[in-house]
């Protein structure tokens, strides 16, 4: 990353205070504060268990915490249901695919724009007039999210035919085709071999910096979260216990102890 996207004093778009998340008696979050400057890539790690998913899941709508409060772009949406989430510009893949298996690549990247379909129903069923504008409008967003991720071949296919990396791929599509502000990324380069982790690294970093696009991602990878992130934050049994540069990171004795291991 060049000096100038590394996320040190930049704006805030997202700030997580002290977020605190139960189930019975399992604290999954504890009291954790963290913030997602704008144009940065953040890495979120910690071992399993360690709260990284519930973390997306608080910041997305999915789960709402008991304690705490999350601001988004400076007004406060802790309780915001997910598609709420959605239309305020926060955007998610998932670490198990959730695409439309049945239907093609460029269906499943015009479903990501259903956000932007503003006419009524009748008119959308009957496909005329301003309905087959606003169509097309949409299928030239999603031919370019098509061509960005270089999936051109792949169309018409129906996705569940796809290799699983390719499967990775467009689902990142569906997900830029909400054009979010913030892009939550779950082990994006889970299951996939090393062409396929360099490929998806490429492309995360091409939506960093050519679409100005502000991420923050979960990855057990440690060696492409320390290749392509600005900064990261640590979790352990749901408290952060280190937040820094790659290199910071790396030499934290808490984080070498908790999760990478001593030598």
């Amino acid at each position: 990353m060049n000096a100038e996207n590394n996320g040190r004093g930049a704006e805030p778009l997202l700030q997580v205070e002290n977020i605190s998340l139960s189930f019975g008696g399992l604290k999954a979050l504890d009291s954790v504060s963290l913030e997602v400057r704008k144009g940065e890539v953040l890495g979120i790690i910690g071992p399993n268990g360690a709260g990284k998913t519930s973390m997306l899941n608080v910041i997305n709508g999915v789960y709402h915490p008991q304690e705490g409060r999350i601001l988004f772009e400076g007004k406060d949406r802790t309780t915001m249901r997910p598609h709420e989430v959605a239309a305020s510009g926060v955007a998610r893949t998932f670490q198990n695919v959730g695409l439309f298996k049945a239907m093609t690549t460029l269906d499943n990247l015009l479903a990501g724009r259903n956000l932007f379909m503003k006419k009524n129903i009748l008119l959308q069923a009957i496909y005329f007039g301003p309905a087959q504008r606003e169509e097309i409008r949409q299928r030239e967003k999603v031919e370019e999210i098509i061509d960005f991720l270089e999936i051109q071949n792949l169309r018409r296919l129906p996705v569940g035919a796809l290799p699983y990396g390719l499967q990775k791929r467009v689902e990142l599509g569906r997900a830029l085709a909400q054009e979010p502000k913030l892009l939550l990324l779950d082990e994006p380069m889970a299951g996939m071999n090393m062409e396929e982790k360099q490929d998806m690294c490429r492309f995360i970093i091409d939506t960093n910096e050519q679409l100005g696009t502000t991420i923050a991602l979960i990855e057990h990878d440690m060696a492409v979260v320390m290749d392509i992130c600005d900064r990261i934050i640590v979790l352990d049994h749901g408290a952060k216990i280190a937040e820094g540069s790659p290199d910071e990171v790396r030499n934290n004795p808490e984080v070498i102890r908790a999760y990478l291991g001593d030598e």
